[in-house]
């Protein structure tokens, strides 16, 4: 318990919410809070989701809040193996599948990859990304700017998207680190966007230009869920959407991920 009042008072200092604010979102007072921060009123474990909700607070971090709380943890984390998974196994088993020939990927809170279709290995095996890779050590090796023509664009679109990630987590430094490095390109950028700021990768004699649409679980109750998300990637224009058709096999749209059943 000793604990607890530290964490919640400097979880509130991250979300940069006043005590008032966060007894408003938490619907408390804000006296209850006060009297949270500095130790001078328990809260019951229902207080402490209700709290953690408010902070918009991972669960993982939420488990950690209960247990310095004095509670179990709450919210588990089971492998992809476990029975009650299979629904969502087949849901992403059917999302990467059917999005062949396009390449789609599932990475976690720190940018690893979990699964990936036939195309997304074809594409991206070359770069040296396979499932267990990061894509952040992707995006800081020598190799991006030479692959990805539009780089300094990149570069800064993935470092905002880091910064966003990062806070969303309460302050992750592997991310903020990423992202100073990738802040920190210079070089040209796109002087009028379009809709989205596209990856346009030289491979070889091919110039593919992707968009990428990302999905999530909608109402996660389990770490794995709340980590995993989806990442569909979409030819731009016509000559992308021919290569990537030239690359895959006609069997790909029958392939989904032959590891979606092993654990993460």
């Amino acid at each position: 318990m000793t604990q607890f009042p530290e964490a919640l008072k400097d979880w509130r200092a991250r979300r940069r919410l006043s005590q008032l604010e966060l007894a408003s979102e938490a619907g408390v007072s804000a006296r209850h809070v006060a009297f949270l921060e500095t130790g001078r009123a328990r809260p019951s474990a229902a207080m402490v989701v209700r709290l953690a909700e408010a902070l918009q607070i991972p669960m993982s971090d939420r488990n950690t809040l209960l247990t310095q709380a004095g509670f179990a943890a709450r919210y588990p984390g089971r492998r992809w193996s476990d029975a009650d998974m299979a629904p969502m196994r087949a849901a992403v088993e059917r999302i990467l599948g059917q999005h062949a020939p396009y390449p789609g990927i599932a990475v976690d809170r720190m940018w690893t990859v979990r699964l990936m279709n036939g195309p997304a290995a074809r594409l991206f095996g070359p770069l040296g990304l396979a499932e267990g890779g990061s894509l952040v050590d992707l995006m800081l090796s020598e190799s991006a700017p030479l692959l990805i023509e539009n780089w300094p664009d990149v570069a800064r679109r993935a470092a905002s998207r880091l910064r966003i990630e990062s806070a969303s987590q309460g302050g992750v430094p592997a991310l903020e680190r990423a992202a100073d490095r990738l802040g920190a390109v210079t070089g040209p950028v796109t002087d009028a966007p379009g809709p989205v700021t596209p990856t346009i990768l030289r491979l070889g004699d091919r110039r593919l230009s992707l968009f990428a649409v990302i999905a999530q679980f909608g109402t996660p109750e389990d770490l794995l869920l709340e980590d995993l998300r989806i990442e569909l990637f979409f030819p731009t224009d016509d000559r992308s959407r021919q290569a990537l058709q030239d690359l895959s096999p006609q069997t790909d749209q029958e392939v989904s991920c032959p590891q979606i059943g092993s654990d993460l």
